[in-house]
């Protein structure tokens, strides 16, 4: 069984934060793009066949950009090409007022099941600050339209540790988001990525970001809020209702295979990961030959698979199965990381509990140092 990635790269509106791969919608060339994209996963499945669908996700950029005739097409063409059971998770991204009940309805149609909306804040002010086109009762009128079309299974995002964002202002998100009572939260911190505005303008010495302690508190805080209001922490940044898991990501974390189709798009098959042309034309070219877009292979041996499995999997509150590890590399744990591990058990950053090792409530903080201690001498 594989799972699918797609990936849309058009967006209404460039946010300042984001590094996806994304271009402005206005003149680009969207249906020549779905097309493509149809073709890419029809050549894909040629080489890599699979039964069933695990899990499909399309996200961006911004998927509900495109207009409800072309998601139709997308989905329609999707539906057809990658074997799908109703039953399983199909998540589409969206942003909040891009959303009509007639893209709803086009999604219920083709069996899209969960949406995940980029909320970010419910501070207006701070909305504007980072580049986000919608407000605060946008989100809420969202909300509305999805319980008028009886589509309750959402998830919305959250960045904390913003420009200027106090703890007062990140509760009151906080508060306003639980308010909605809805499965699934992601919750990151803001990361300055390359080539953003905000990395420039942090260069620059125009971005005042609140401290390393200021963003841990903020953390806890959202770790604390979550799990009284019952949901509980499944990964570092997502919480969910018990059984409300989000099937995909968790496809990533338990390093599993899955199909990355669209510009820029990432995949994993076999024991190769691989990478798309991101610019759209790039992207484009070969398909209109025939030819994959791929830009980039890299064959994993086993080091670097048993690497991944540790770092994506310590991710997970319930953190990696001893028991699986050894199945799939035919190693013992100890063999591989029992110093390593020992070292980190010691430093009560993790603990070993019925055949699982995980990050304990300290290591949870400082993940990325455990992380690191995983990825062996190259």
């Amino acid at each position: 069984m594989t799972s699918a990635y797609i990936h849309i790269p058009f967006c209404e509106h460039i946010c300042f934060y984001c590094d996806f791969n994304k271009v402005f919608i206005e003149g680009q060339p969207v249906d020549e793009y779905i097309e493509a994209l149809l073709k890419e996963i029809k050549l894909t499945k040629e080489l890599y066949p699979s039964d069933t669908t695990e899990t499909i996700y399309i996200g961006g950029g911004t998927p509900t950009s495109l207009s409800a005739k072309q998601l139709d097409r997308l989905l329609g063409g999707v539906k057809e090409l990658l074997p799908f059971n109703p039953t399983d998770e199909f998540t589409v991204e969206a942003n909040p007022g891009d959303l009509t009940l007639d893209k709803i309805k086009v999604m219920q149609t083709h069996g899209v099941n969960r949406l995940s909306m980029g909320v970010q804040t419910f501070d207006d002010r701070l909305l504007k600050k980072i580049g986000r086109k919608h407000t605060a009762q946008d989100v809420f009128d969202t909300m509305t339209l999805l319980e008028k079309a009886a589509f309750s299974n959402v998830s919305i995002d959250l960045i904390y540790a913003l420009p200027n964002q106090t703890m007062e202002s990140f509760e009151d998100t906080l508060d306003k988001a639980i308010g909605l009572d809805l499965p699934h939260y992601s919750m990151y911190s803001l990361i300055l990525e390359n080539k953003t505005m905000f990395y420039n303008w942090a260069r620059q010495g125009r971005l005042h970001l609140p401290g390393i302690d200021v963003e841990g508190d903020m953390f806890e805080r959202a770790i604390e809020c979550m799990t009284l209001a019952g949901k509980h922490q499944y990964e570092v940044s997502n919480f969910c209702e018990p059984g409300k898991e989000s099937q995909h990501n968790l496809v990533y974390w338990n390093n599993d295979h899955y199909y990355g189709l669209g510009a820029g798009a990432s995949g994993y098959l076999g024991n190769v990961r691989y990478k798309n042309h991101g610019p759209i034309q790039h992207y484009l070219e070969p398909l209109r030959q025939d030819k994959l877009p791929t830009i980039t292979t890299e064959n994993l041996t086993i080091k670097h698979q048993m690497e991944e499995e540790m770092f994506l999997g310590l991710r997970k509150k319930q953190g990696v199965s001893l028991t699986n590890f050894e199945e799939k590399f035919g190693q013992k744990f100890d063999s591989v990381y029992g110093e390593i591990a020992q070292q980190l058990i010691d430093e009560e950053m993790l603990q070993i509990k019925n055949s699982y090792i995980s990050l304990t409530d300290k290591g949870l903080i400082l993940g990325n140092d455990v992380f690191e201690k995983f990825l062996l001498e190259k």
